[in-house]
């Protein structure tokens, strides 16, 4: 084998191994790749980012973009905290936010631990793939999180939230978008 000839095939297989919509999950991911095909909110834009800012770039998570950035409540800002290491997201969409009664939406303005609270639920250290993601998990908040099934077909929590599009691979982490804002479970 010529140099050349090693040189391309290294960069096919790179290029099917590094496919960041290669192990994606959910029955929402051909609609979200249609409606956001390229830039920073794609599936390919949002694997040249660390998770927060990807995130921010995504049209369908507005809502969570100002809850961890400070936009909700000025005292919460979990940027540098989600971008500065390895995670699982299970990310609620704009949608599943918009499913929370007001009492609950202007609690979470005003409860910096509440919010907090329910945000680092969603997060799990260390980035689980698809293969990998079924499971109970302790989360960034300390409560355990539950996830089963597998394919187009994963709940996570015990309320049911359902996964629209998972194994999104941001720079430093793996990211599920729900359909439901996840419940805290109450500390025992």
């Amino acid at each position: 084998m010529t140099e050349e000839m090693t040189e391309e095939a290294t960069e096919e297989g790179m290029d099917s191994d590094m496919d960041p919509a290669a192990n994606l999950v959910g029955p929402g991911c051909e609609d979200y790749a249609a409606e956001v095909p390229e830039g920073d909110g794609s599936v390919q834009g949002m694997a040249l980012l660390p998770v927060a800012d990807a995130a921010a770039a995504n049209p369908i998570l507005t809502t969570l973009t100002s809850a961890v950035s400070g936009g909700v409540n000025p005292d919460v800002d979990l940027v540098d905290t989600l971008n500065g290491d390895e995670f699982t997201v299970f990310a609620p969409t704009d949608e599943a936010f918009a499913k929370l009664d007001e009492a609950t939406l202007e609690a979470l303005s005003t409860d910096a631990d509440l919010l907090s609270g329910i945000l680092t639920y969603h997060v799990v250290p260390g980035q689980l793939t698809p293969d990998e993601v079924a499971g109970t998990h302790p989360t960034a908040n300390g409560a355990e999180l539950t996830v089963e099934g597998e394919g187009d077909e994963i709940t996570v929590g015990d309320n049911g939230a359902a996964v629209v599009c998972g194994g999104v691979v941001t720079e430093n982490a793996t990211v599920y978008m729900i359909d439901t804002v996840l419940e805290v479970p109450a500390a025992e």
